[in-house]
């Protein structure tokens, strides 16, 4: 049963001004170039520069060069581009069924040649017939991102028959995969670790440590993989030094053939940092990058618009074209206050960051990091947690000793033994270290390095070990272990 009545009900909504500021917080400084770029082209009303150049004349006379009226560049502000002639201007029109806290994200489209592409190429050159190239072209689409074949070859024979209409067995598959194995990069084509390893090393001279190196691929991989060298030895009844040789060859190769191409081509990203701290005669200084503190100012040929307007409200075309303006100078007072915001809340987060870490940005040392968390900073400058979190992301402060992203300074707290709370980034690094000055041959294992954590009065557990030990991407004991 439908039944209509009024309600009251409270509800928090965001305004569209902070969600401009919020999505202005979490860029850093070159998307914040460009997204300035995009509002002064979509509203007329803002311009680049300083307030105090306003005071300069809107107008000025053309240089007397002879001729009446020539001199003067500056085209006419014309009203009609903005509203139109009928009754209902197009703003009124305008559709956008996304909502107000929605990002508007492009695709950009990859151009250039791919690694199947480049594959191809190479197959064009074989001699070889027409059905072999055209089960080798297929093979070749259904190599992975690393230059696998995941696929069986059984799946890929049913595939030919119902995609195709190409009748062929395993056996011709076979045959056209070697093909595609004897493409470059060496590896490509092949259908685990194992086959790929033993593909690059049938491409070098057949020296001694390479033959070794076949050997132990080839058919004492599992032995290899879990570094059970005494068995390897053992099996082929060689010494360790040509063990090593071989294992040194072993690292050599590429695992992942088919990501060479895409490694070398892939664009290096240079980071801008958006805070500088400079260490003077003991005493920190802090500076934001300039970018994040653009001028910016309110068209004056705007304001003066809406003025004439507001003289003329009766006309119909002069009260739409005054809605429209009006619209404008706000959005642009609105831009312009958010991005002083912006500016505010970054400048005081800093200065909470490099206060609660003087430690470390006077001395760069990583052992001085003090426990921090995003909790901490916001109530030391009155901010949300979301907003330092905000802040935090994707920014990066120069300092005498590198260039650090923001998140690197915020870490959990650990109490030693005497009561004392530090940083666990601190017991990460002496993790690090102790394993870096380990010998190879008997590497520590976690209930070792716990020992040694618990010996320098840090008491934790052995899976918190083991814990940090994977946050640094370090393996295990077994995996660490060299001749």
């Amino acid at each position: 049963m439908l039944k209509q009545g009024l309600y009251q009900k409270l509800q928090q909504k965001l305004s569209p001004q902070q969600i401009q500021l919020m999505k202005l917080l979490q860029v850093p400084t070159v998307e914040l170039e460009q997204r300035i770029k995009q509002e002064i082209e979509e509203n007329p009303a803002l311009e680049e520069g300083n307030e105090h150049d306003e005071d300069e004349p809107v107008e000025e006379q053309a240089v007397d060069s002879g001729d009446e009226g020539e001199g003067d560049d500056r085209d006419d502000f014309d009203l009609s581009d903005y509203y139109q002639d009928d009754d209902t201007p197009d703003y009124k029109l305008a559709v956008k069924n996304s909502g107000p806290d929605e990002e508007d994200r492009e695709m950009p489209l990859a151009g250039g040649t791919t690694f199947q592409d480049s594959l191809r190429a190479q197959l064009a050159l074989r001699d070889i017939d027409d059905r072999e190239e055209l089960l080798a072209e297929h093979l070749i689409g259904n190599l992975d991102e690393d230059g696998y074949l995941r696929r069986e070859l059984d799946a890929i024979v049913n595939d030919l028959a119902f995609t195709q209409n190409v009748m062929t067995d395993k056996a011709e598959l076979e045959k056209a995969l070697k093909e595609v194995q004897a493409l470059d990069p060496a590896g490509v084509g092949a259908r685990d670790l194992r086959e790929c390893l033993l593909l690059q090393l049938e491409r070098l001279p057949h020296a001694v440590d390479v033959r070794t190196a076949q050997e132990i691929i080839g058919k004492h991989f599992d032995a290899f993989t879990k570094k059970h060298y005494d068995r390897i030895l053992e099996r082929l009844e060689i010494d360790e030094e040509a063990l090593k040789e071989a294992i040194d060859v072993i690292t050599h190769l590429n695992p992942k053939p088919g990501n060479t191409a895409r490694d070398t081509s892939k664009p290096v990203q240079e980071i801008i940092p958006d805070f500088q701290v400079n260490t003077i005669d003991g005493q920190l200084e802090l500076q934001i990058n300039g970018r994040n503190a653009p001028e910016l100012r309110i068209s004056r040929q705007y304001r003066e618009m809406i003025q004439e307007y507001q003289r003329n409200k009766k006309d119909k075309d002069a009260k739409d074209a005054l809605v429209f303006i009006k619209q404008k100078l706000d959005a642009a007072k609105w831009f312009i206050d958010a991005i002083k915001q912006r500016q505010n809340t970054l400048l005081v987060t800093m200065e909470a960051i490099m206060e609660h870490q003087r430690g470390f940005f006077l001395t760069g040392d990583e052992t001085k990091l003090k426990p921090m968390i995003l909790k901490d900073i916001a109530e030391k400058v009155g901010l949300d947690i979301s907003t330092i979190s905000r802040v935090a992301n994707s920014k990066y402060v120069q300092t005498n000793y590198g260039t650090f992203a923001l998140k690197y300074f915020f870490s959990e707290s650990l109490t030693t033994d005497s009561g004392e709370e530090v940083s666990t980034r601190e017991v990460k690094k002496i993790l690090q270290d102790a394993i870096d000055a380990e010998e190879k041959r008997k590497p520590l294992t976690d209930d070792e390095l716990t020992a040694l954590l618990k010996g320098k009065g840090y008491n934790i557990a052995r899976r918190t070990v083991a814990k940090y030990r994977e946050q640094l991407n370090i393996p295990v004991a077994r995996l660490r272990k060299e001749l």
